[in-house]
């Protein structure tokens, strides 16, 4: 078994999770993640008695795990969720945290960036991360641009900010991993202009070249650069195509890599979302999430400038 993977693991099922002796711990994986699932079960086998379940590879991100599974999830006490698509703000996952499971999803992740990014300070990501969130609670409004670009006005007047940052381990707890970010769910129906992501899009991955959504009262009402990327957006709703997150980086080891879980992550980044919101503040209950991420941007919360091309000047 890789060695380096093992080690990620047991930061995972050990500094991250807490796993303790005789805890129900479900590991649910698909095939892409089999490697980083058995690593993670031979680990949590050292605390207790873990299941691993294999489920097919979802559609696309946010899609409902199986039945079955989910009441599994239901009936744990930890729950590590690697997976290709993410089960991150499905119903199964919302409703394992309500019934006091801990635990963390880890979408499209990979032995490589595993390695990688979970070797890092996460008591200092931590700490810059509860400080951003506190300031996305405190604020009105938000402004971003980019020199791309990008000139998106955001409402979040009374909306609460969270905190991913990888320690989970209190009932009810949830992050993803890697971690590394401060988010938000803005006013469904209020923002307005146009965001160009640089980085990566789910489903898409690293993109070839920049896409331009353009959005009015909170809905997207035009995307160009990606083709596929329309399409996938015109095969739902109105609530599939409405941006319903507002997310900030703050993890030192990540970097852009085209799979969205890490990009998200990058210190200095943002990232919107468009999709369902219900798990952290929101009201909008669509059918999927997903995230398009922007480099180098600068953030304003109501007047103050906390981001400058990338780099947080807090």
């Amino acid at each position: 078994m890789n060695q380096q993977l093992v080690k990620a693991a047991r930061i995972v099922t050990d500094d991250c999770l807490g796993i303790r002796q005789r805890e129900q711990v479900i590991i649910v994986i698909d095939e892409t993640c089999r490697e980083i699932g058995y690593a993670l079960m031979h680990t949590a086998q050292e605390r207790t008695d873990p299941v691993i379940v294999e489920i097919v590879p979802r559609d696309i991100h946010g899609q409902e795990p199986p039945s079955m599974v989910a009441e599994l999830l239901k009936k744990c006490d930890v729950f590590i969720m690697p997976t290709s698509k993410s089960l991150s703000h499905t119903q199964a996952r919302i409703r394992a945290n309500r019934n006091g499971a801990r635990g963390v999803t880890m979408p499209g992740i990979t032995t490589e960036i595993m390695t990688r990014t979970l070797n890092a300070d996460y008591r200092g990501i931590a700490r810059l991360t509860r400080t951003v969130a506190d300031l996305l609670t405190q604020a009105r409004s938000a402004h971003i641009e980019t020199h791309t670009g990008t000139s998106l006005d955001l409402d979040l007047t009374r909306r609460p900010g969270h905190t991913d940052t990888g320690i989970v381990k209190k009932k009810g707890d949830f992050s993803n991993l890697p971690a590394g970010e401060a988010y938000i769910a803005p006013i469904e129906n209020k923002s307005v202009g146009k965001v160009v992501v640089d980085g990566s899009f789910a489903p898409i991955g690293a993109l070839q070249q920049n896409v331009i959504v353009e959005v009015a009262n909170g809905r997207i009402t035009r995307i160009t650069g990606n083709k596929k990327l329309n399409a996938v957006f015109h095969t739902y709703g109105s609530k599939e195509r409405t941006l319903c997150e507002f997310g900030i980086g703050t993890n030192p080891k990540a970097r852009i890599s085209g799979n969205v879980l890490e990009d998200e992550k990058v210190r200095g980044s943002i990232h919107v979302a468009f999709g369902n919101n219900l798990a952290f503040g929101g009201i909008n209950d669509a059918k999927i999430h997903l995230d398009g991420v922007v480099s180098k941007p600068t953030v304003w919360l109501d007047k103050t400038l906390i981001i400058k091309n990338g780099t947080f000047v807090l």
